[in-house]
């Protein structure tokens, strides 16, 4: 079977790896015009997919900072839990988007079975798999769907601090949304601020909250803040003739549970 991918994002990326693992030579079709991860993304990736992951994708254990225990708090009282989980070993793990990008990329540049190519000829392929939300063939075959804007943007940031031992996860129900604090070392942890309204936040107020929540972190920087809108969409139709959609093509989703790429690696478990 002669298998195309479009895009060049994780989800492209992490299938065309498991792809190649069980024998398919794969080429992808890169979008030049998208632009590269924010230093300041990250992922929470739950245990059970980050251990389909190592297995059948790529060993990405040196990549991931492992979360034991999660602290929900209100706003009106930030020393009353809500709610907490714990696992001794360990609930999720937090990884950085570009740095499993390079991880990914660097792999399959070394695999004889995969190749990039600037222009897609349909007759190649048996198979054509469209990660690209913004390729032509969304437009055309794909733009049938059930779409919800929450008129909301998240924030994220990465925060710099004295070296503690950082494997608390911690979110803030505030009025205007939730706000998490992410560890990914032990001296950084991700922000990451779902903010409800049409009002762009500024950077003194998102440095204001970060250092209104902030509970147990010696604070020394607050680096670059990045910030997109929050929205959802369902595809109607998830085909067209050999053309499958995938990834958020199919479940774009708020990110406040982080099941968004956790979903798109059940759908590379199921393909």
């Amino acid at each position: 079977m002669t298998v195309c991918i479009l895009g060049h994002n994780l989800t492209s990326l992490a299938l065309a790896k498991a792809l190649i693992k069980i024998g398919l030579e794969v080429d992808l079709i890169e979008n030049k015009k998208i632009k590269a991860y924010p230093k300041s993304r990250t992922l929470g990736i739950s245990k059970s997919n980050i251990q389909f992951f190592c297995n059948e994708i790529s060993d990405i254990n040196n990549l991931c900072w492992k979360i034991n225990d999660i602290k929900i708090l209100g706003d009106n009282d930030l020393n009353k839990e809500l709610i907490s989980f714990t696992n001794k070993d360990y609930l999720f793990s937090i990884i950085k988007n570009y740095e499993l990008h390079k991880n990914l990329k660097n792999d399959l540049k070394k695999n004889k079975k995969f190749k990039e190519k600037k222009t897609l000829k349909e007759s190649d392929y048996d198979l054509i798999i469209n990660t690209d939300l913004n390729h032509n063939f969304t437009k055309k075959h794909f733009f049938k769907k059930i779409e919800k804007n929450y008129n909301a943007f998240a924030y994220t940031s990465i925060l710099k601090h004295k070296k503690i031992k950082n494997n608390q996860a911690t979110q803030v129900f505030t009025k205007n949304g939730p706000f998490a604090f992410l560890p990914i070392s032990n001296n950084e942890t991700s922000l990451v601020y779902s903010f409800n309204g049409p009002i762009k936040l500024s950077k003194n107020k998102f440095i204001e909250l970060t250092n209104k929540y902030n509970r147990r972190l010696d604070i020394l920087k607050i680096s670059e803040i990045n910030y997109f809108p929050l929205k959802s969409s369902n595809l109607r139709s998830y085909y067209h003739k050999n053309i499958l959609a995938f990834g958020d093509m199919l479940h774009r989703i708020h990110p406040l549970a982080g099941q968004g790429y956790n979903m798109t690696l059940r759908d590379v478990k199921t393909l």
